[in-house]
């Protein structure tokens, strides 16, 4: 009995090791892992950077000035009910550059910073914009893996760029949040560990449609554009995103 309790203890404090020695990996895991928890979402949406390896990306040195404000607008009953309703945590309303509404819900204030979602999917495009224009991508008719080569092997082979920014790529990618099994839970999964995230999408071999045939909205998409960009460009998205040189 004094052996076997010893090799438990044993046992116990190499468990103890290894979990302080990935205390940031075990953290993020288990925040990726309760990211749409109805008690904690509003927080973590405000706090991504505990979930995720990131990079913060230059704004530059330029002038900053206040949004002009103007004539308030309230909201109404029935709108006031849909904040309820649907669980809002902020509203911002400009019309023609002037700020005519700001109020916030759920315990956060103006200075909570939010997770921009979808919206850094535009970002991407307008960087595909400038990368054609400058002469690093030669057309969106390319293919993507005359920049990504990686992906030969993978269900984006037959995509073009167009495909891709069109989000008609046909590639298969369950979207499901709340199923924890689902691709897109797997890749939070591979971010929050600091996984190769080029190495997850070029694992990604099965197709539902011919690409360029019909829209959905896949979100792996966006990644493979960005590992286009950084074919194409040689620089990180980052760098791209900050650095005005980028040719």
């Amino acid at each position: 009995m004094k052996r076997f309790i010893r090799i438990v203890i044993v046992v116990w404090l190499g468990v103890g090791a290894v979990a302080l020695y990935h205390q940031d990996r075990i953290a993020r895991l288990l925040a990726v892992n309760s990211l749409f928890d109805a008690d904690r979402i509003t927080h973590n949406f405000s706090n991504m950077d505990a979930a995720f390896l990131h990079e913060e990306v230059s704004r530059g040195d330029g002038p900053v000035s206040e949004l002009p404000k103007g004539a308030p607008l309230r909201l109404t009953p029935e709108q006031q009910d849909w904040v309820e309703q649907a669980d809002v945590t902020a509203i911002v309303v400009l019309q023609n550059g002037k700020l005519r509404h700001e109020s916030y819900y759920r315990d956060t204030t103006a200075e909570d910073r939010r997770i921009s979602w979808s919206v850094a999917k535009s970002f991407i495009s307008v960087l595909m914009g400038i990368a054609l224009d400058e002469g690093a991508i030669d057309s969106i008719d390319d293919p993507v893996t005359k920049y990504a080569p990686s992906l030969m092997d993978s269900a984006y082979a037959g995509a073009s760029i167009e495909d891709v920014l069109l989000m008609s790529s046909g590639v298969t990618f369950d979207e499901d949040y709340l199923d924890p099994s689902s691709d897109i839970n797997k890749m939070g999964r591979v971010l929050a560990l600091g996984r190769s995230m080029d190495a997850f999408t070029a694992d990604l071999t099965e197709t539902f449609q011919p690409a360029g045939s019909a829209w959905q909205y896949v979100s792996i998409d966006t990644h493979v554009l960005g590992m286009v960009l950084r074919g194409a460009t040689g620089k990180s998205i980052p760098v791209l995103l900050s650095d005005p040189t980028r040719a």
